[in-house]
């Protein structure tokens, strides 16, 4: 055990040790410098992982199995197939300038304050467990770490918790309320989270290593163990976690909580200052929880293999293992990296709820039942900030208090999944809300109010009937009615409590929330709301709505009441700045300047506050409510209008260009059918005129010598031989274009292909005086995989083709054949005048003869290297040209390697 003073004086050193990270990080913003990076960002979304991940999940482990794992499946599948929902999230509330989910939620319905109210009453109640879960914590593990039992609980004065609690308090107040803009980032904040963050994660990753190989040999040690011992041989099966829909209701909480924790909310969306940081996160955090629940079942094995059973707290397996082992040091770690868990949510959470308490509670009722006192405070900022800074205290103490009463009745899991399932609520408004235009501000009031009602029926108030606050009665027949049973209603049995929770609530909330926005007629501000969330991504920043009848003397005075004279004094500097030119006081404040100010005030007070704030102070600068619809429900229809004849618009042009260059097309098509038919012509006249002048020479001179006579038939053969050239040429295309070429692919030598091809066009080199050189390797080459006909006709066409353009004196071709990755490479170069780099890609093309002043047109159809190129891409090969003028030219192609299989290793005698 560890001395009192000594666990109090390293927790005090730990804190002040958070409040000096905070403070430097927030004077390093202040000085300019970055606010968070991405993985800072990341980071601090791990202030997901609680006391109850780091004490709670081992517990649940001792008794469920694996059934911790769903807890942390649930967010991890958010992160990494939640893209489009979290960027959604992310643009809309930048651009709304949204201060906590329940201002988010508000602004979707129309800036209702009434749902924004009830949003965050539901979350105030809700989290109020959640966060006696960390005091709880705090003070067991103090507890145990100290000696003290850990199943008393402590007098108040004595009771770690209550200090902790005070202690966040005051975190909370420097690095979370410091301005009244609750929209801008506190890096501070943050930062302090973000570094929580790795220290809980190292604490609990040295726990399990000195578990697993300090008081096992190793994890094939403690699975042979675990096996051999009944208790915990039962945890390798599923049935404890799987049991009463136990496992989808855990995720499916975990799912939504992910986004709808007033935390979760408030760093990843609030606190975010870069979506770009979001693709960071979209790993790192899945890492993370993957990291944290590595040793959870290890710790939790070693647990009920090495401590007593009997009076041992499950959730303090954490500590109680290396406290018997004699390592105080590990075990005052794992003490800090507990703190850490707990305070990390506790700091985030109380300013998320004092924001909501204090824009959506406190704010709405003053502005209608104490307008008159109002008027008369000329900094409403202070006081807001003082009402901020209450609540936090306030929610601590509730915190507390919950915990003192309430708290040894459950389990640390058992408490978070209460909150759980609360703010799981907010699920259908939200995510419905950003994908269904349809949702109506009085479907998501009922649908948040009915589910929430069967939540408190069927989960809280049981808790409070097994605390003792209500009749035990309650749990089974209330008012004597076995329907109304709150862990069996209406008959449904088979299910684990929270399981039957989820269900209740979730048929309730959607239920209403779909049938009465489907019965309901939302207002055309609630359509324009909806359409600029539901669209975000199709349309820029709303405009303003307001007429400019308020003066920008009115606006400055009114921001100067909520944010403070030099905060709307530099505000209004920036304004004049961005127009370059400068505000009178006098002058009417045009649209685009009273939303500017509308969103300053949203950014304060949150989105419902600041439109009747701004309504009530320049109220002659409204537009009244008749006209002020009709207006929305215009330029909804403009805008909408408008974007389907640009979308149109876009379409026809498109495809006008489109059917130009169509057009473009067929006219160069067209020319070159015209060329070609006037080449083929051309090409089938010169060889036919021979042969039929040469053949009529025979015929009408019988008496011609021998030796001439040989000398005119050799000459008909050779232009025969042309002819057919030109016709198979010619058939070859049609049959390819018809996709009627018969393939047949086999492993075959290319080596002794190419040394065919080389003899089958030897004679056209001779008769042009053009040196043939052959540079194939006698080498152990792998084998080809094509056709070998097709290959031989490729060969053929490329050196027929590189011998028309060889000079006739010098000329000079070469066949070469190299190996190449997973492919055997064959090239044909001359040296010839050369391709411009313009043709290097037309030459393939059919009908296209490349040309130049200096070498005139070349005789041919212009279709054997169009033809090449066919039979190439069919085997699987690729063919190009690499040519500069005047260089000459070399055509290149590659066709694939066939598999080669490696021969059996023969093993000698005792290998």
């Amino acid at each position: 055990m560890i001395p009192a003073p000594v666990v109090i004086a390293v927790g005090l050193v730990y804190i002040l040790l958070l409040f000096a990270i905070a403070y430097g990080a927030d004077r390093r913003a202040a000085a300019g410098g970055p606010i968070s990076g991405p993985y800072v960002y990341a980071l601090s979304l791990a202030v997901f992982c609680t006391s109850w991940t780091f004490y709670g999940s081992v517990g649940r482990t001792a008794t469920d199995g694996v059934g911790f794992l769903p807890i942390y499946l649930g967010p991890t599948l958010v992160m990494t197939l939640g893209l489009v929902l979290l960027t959604k999230i992310l643009r809309i509330a930048h651009r709304q300038r949204s201060t906590s989910i329940a201002d988010f939620i508000a602004a979707r319905y129309g800036r209702s304050q009434l749902l924004g109210g009830l949003v965050a009453l539901v979350a105030v109640v809700g989290i109020t467990p959640y966060i006696a879960l960390q005091l709880k914590a705090i003070s067991v593990s103090f507890q145990v770490l100290t000696g003290g039992p850990a199943q008393a609980a402590p007098s108040v004065l004595a009771d770690t918790g209550l200090w902790v609690a005070l202690i966040m308090a005051a975190f909370a107040i420097m690095f979370g309320t410091r301005s009244i803009d609750a929209s801008e980032h506190h890096p501070g904040l943050v930062t302090a989270v973000a570094f929580e963050s790795l220290v809980k994660l190292l604490a609990f990753v040295a726990v399990g290593i000195a578990v697993v190989w300090g008081v096992f040999e190793g994890p094939a040690d403690m699975v042979e163990r675990a096996l051999s011992d009944p208790e915990t041989a039962r945890l390798f099966t599923i049935e404890p976690a799987f049991g009463g829909g136990n496992w989808i209701a855990a995720m499916l909480l975990s799912m939504a909580a992910a986004i709808c924790l007033p935390r979760q909310f408030q760093v990843m969306v609030v606190e975010n200052t870069d979506e770009r940081h979001l693709t960071r996160a979209l790993w790192v955090f899945p890492l993370y929880l993957l990291l944290i629940n590595l040793f959870v079942v290890p710790i939790a094995l070693a647990g009920l293999l090495t401590l007593p059973r009997i009076g041992m707290d499950p959730d303090m397996m954490v500590l109680s293992l290396p406290l018997a082992a004699g390592w105080e040091v590990l075990a005052m770690a794992a003490f800090i990296g507990g703190l850490s868990a707990a305070t990390g949510m506790i700091i985030v959470e109380t300013v998320a709820l004092a924001t909501m308490v204090s824009n959506d509670l406190v704010l709405p009722l003053l502005l209608r039942w104490r307008q008159q006192s109002l008027s008369r405070v000329q900094d409403l900022g202070r006081l807001m900030l003082a009402v901020r800074r209450v609540a936090i205290v306030v929610l601590l103490l509730l915190g507390y208090l919950y915990f003192r009463a309430a708290g040894s009745a459950y389990a640390l899991v058992s408490i978070g999944l209460i909150s759980f399932a609360a703010v799981a609520q907010f699920a259908p408004a939200l995510i419905g809300g950003l994908f269904w235009a349809g949702g109506t501000r009085r479907g998501a009031l009922a649908g948040l109010g009915g589910g929430t009602l069967v939540w408190l029926y069927t989960l809280l108030l049981p808790s409070f009937a097994r605390s003792g606050w209500l009749p035990v009665e309650f749990l089974e027949a209330p008012f004597g009615l076995d329907w109304l049973n709150p862990y069996e209603l209406f008959g449904l049995q088979g299910m684990v409590p929270l399981a039957h929770s989820l269900f209740w609530s979730m048929v309730a909330n959607i239920g209403l929330y779909v049938g009465v926005s489907v019965l309901d007629r939302p207002d055309r501000g609630e359509r324009a709301q909806a359409t600029a969330f539901v669209e975000v991504f199709q349309q820029e920043e709303p405009a303003g709505i307001w007429r400019g009848q308020a003066t920008v003397g009115e606006l400055q005075t009114l921001l100067a009441r909520f944010l403070g004279p030099e905060r709307s004094e530099q505000a209004f500097q920036e304004m004049a700045a961005g127009r370059q030119q400068p505000l009178s006081a006098g002058a009417l404040a045009d649209a685009d300047l009273i939303r500017r100010a509308e969103r300053l005030l949203a950014g304060a007070i949150g989105a419902a506050s600041a439109r009747v704030a701004l309504a009530s102070a320049v109220g002659r600068a409204e537009v009244g409510q008749p006209e002020l619809l009709r207006m929305l429900d215009e330029t909804s229809h403009v805008i909408e209008y408008s974007r389907r004849l640009e979308q149109k618009s876009a379409e026809l042009e498109r495809a006008t260009e489109a059917l130009s260059a169509a057009n473009v097309r067929l006219m160069e098509l067209d020319r070159m059918k015209d060329d070609f038919l006037s080449t083929v012509t051309h090409e089938l006249r010169t060889p036919l005129t021979s042969v039929r002048a040469l053949s009529e020479i025979l015929y009408d001179t019988p008496e011609l010598p021998e030796e001439q006579r040989q000398k005119f038939l050799a000459t008909i053969i050779k232009e025969s031989e042309r002819l057919t050239r030109l016709i198979n040429q010619v058939l070859d295309m049609a049959k390819i274009e018809a996709g009627e070429i018969d393939w047949h692919i086999a492993s075959l030598d290319i080596a002794a292909l190419a040394r065919e091809a080389a003899d089958s066009t030897r004679q056209l080199f001779r008769d042009k005086g053009v040196a043939l050189e052959l540079d194939l390797p006698e080498g152990n080459l792998p084998p080809a995989l094509g056709d070998s006909d097709r290959l031989i006709q490729v060969m053929v066409n490329l050196l027929s083709n590189a011998v028309k353009f060889a000079p006739a004196e010098g000329g000079r071709v070469r066949l070469s054949l190299r190996p190449a990755p997973h492919a055997l490479e064959v090239a044909v170069d001359d040296n010839g005048p050369g391709i411009a780099p313009e043709y290097h890609e037309a030459v393939f093309e059919k009908f296209r003869q490349v040309g130049s002043a200096k070498t005139g047109k070349p005789q041919g159809t212009g279709l054997g290297l169009a033809i090449c190129r066919r039979l190439v891409d069919g085997m699987g090969g690729r063919i190009w040209v690499e040519s500069t003028p005047g260089a000459g030219a070399t055509f290149r192609f590659r066709i694939p390697a066939a598999v080669r299989q490696a021969a059996a290793p023969v093993l000698a005698d005792g290998a």
